[in-house]
């Protein structure tokens, strides 16, 4: 009985061992321990106040919640950088009228990415998203809200998806 024992776990340690580490994310942090992201200042034409700041947290919050990364102010391994480079809105349709029947809002960032353990994989990108809203709507309170989630959302996934997987 206790070679039975005995058997099956070692065959599930093995088993273990030569998995690896495994994400459900697909981050692929490497001998990484500690990421920054230093302050993502708006440089657009148009400053929305604040985006600046909740840009720079939500990219610091992702981060932290798919990977086992620690934040770090300084010295990081992999470090996030950049600035926002645009914010604009833009009539996308028009009515019988020739006026807009809806708009779009589109944030631009630019982010360089160092990883001071393997700087082969080091990169200077450009990422910039969109939200569509109805013309007759300001762009304040709960629909800026919802515009600005949306966006950045979608802008920090692809800079996650761009500096730690390979897909």
């Amino acid at each position: 009985m206790k070679k039975i024992s005995f058997f099956i776990l070692s065959t599930f340690l093995l088993t273990l061992q030569g998995c690896g580490i495994y994400s459900f994310t697909g981050a692929d942090t490497g001998a990484a321990k500690t990421f920054q992201v230093n302050f993502f200042q708006n440089t657009a034409d148009i400053v929305e106040p604040g985006i600046d700041r909740t840009f720079t947290l939500e990219l610091e919050d992702l981060i932290q919640n798919q990977t086992n990364l620690s934040l770090t102010n300084s010295g990081g391994d992999l470090i996030y950088e950049g600035e926002i480079i645009d914010y604009y809105v833009a009539p996308m349709s028009a009515t019988a009228q020739n006026t807009a029947a809806q708009n779009r809002l589109t944030i631009a960032v630019n982010v360089r990415y160092y990883n001071t353990l393997v700087p082969e994989k080091d990169f200077e990108k450009r990422f910039s998203f969109y939200y569509d809203y109805p013309a007759n709507a300001q762009l304040v309170g709960a629909t800026l809200e919802t515009a600005l989630d949306e966006i950045f959302s979608r802008i920090t996934q692809d800079i996650f998806n761009a500096s730690l997987t390979n897909w």
